[in-house]
């Protein structure tokens, strides 16, 4: 009888490997390449407190987070894996990131000027939102350096923790005129220069 020769083929076409990102010991997303496919969530069920998100819906609960993985790599290299649609990011206009932190600012009685935000004319420092991600400048940060925030509310909350703290004399004397607060001239009034002081005593 004669031999054949059979090539078996895999039915299953070869699918990007899926790297796993963890955001915190709850929360891990499952990528290929760069393109999210699902995510791991957890909660307080007893017996089944790990999800498997795709969309914001949960598509599978286990009661291992490994039971999840397996599920995720499985179904993604089979193809049954619903498609994560891509998340489309909210517009935000300059106007509507303005009201925001005038809302926060009025929270606190603080004032926005052109170059920054104040509490009694002593500048605070500034506020802003870049690419949806919202950040906060410390008058007081020596290298002012822009400090990531979540919300406009956090950002002014990090402001109002700024020390307001009077300038010395010497720090008064150094400060170009045309920035010195009325406050700060009211304080210049008062100094004396020392050589008067002294023939005042004698």
């Amino acid at each position: 009888m004669p031999q054949t020769t059979t090539t078996v083929t895999s039915c299953v076409k070869p699918v990007e490997e899926l790297r796993s990102v963890e955001i915190s010991f709850e929360d891990h997303e499952f990528y290929a390449g760069q393109k999210l496919v699902a995510s791991i969530t957890h909660d307080d069920d007893l017996t089944q407190p790990w999800i498997v998100m795709v969309n914001g819906e949960e598509i599978h609960r286990a009661n291992t987070f490994k039971r999840c993985h397996s599920y995720i790599t499985w179904h993604y290299q089979r193809g049954t894996l619903p498609i994560q649609e891509e998340e489309t990011p909210v517009a935000t206009t300059g106007n509507e990131i303005m009201v925001q932190i005038a809302d926060e600012c009025e929270k606190y009685g603080f004032e926005i000027l052109n170059d920054g935000i104040y509490d009694h004319e002593q500048k605070l420092g500034e506020v802003g939102c870049t690419n949806s991600r919202w950040w906060v400048i410390r008058t007081t940060s020596v290298h002012q350096q822009k400090v990531p925030c979540d919300s406009a509310l956090e950002a002014l909350w990090v402001l109002s923790m700024v020390e307001l703290t009077q300038p010395s004399r010497e720090e008064l004397l150094n400060k170009p005129f045309d920035e010195l607060t009325p406050q700060e001239w009211e304080r210049l009034r008062e100094y004396q220069p020392v050589v008067e002081r002294e023939l005042v005593a004698a």
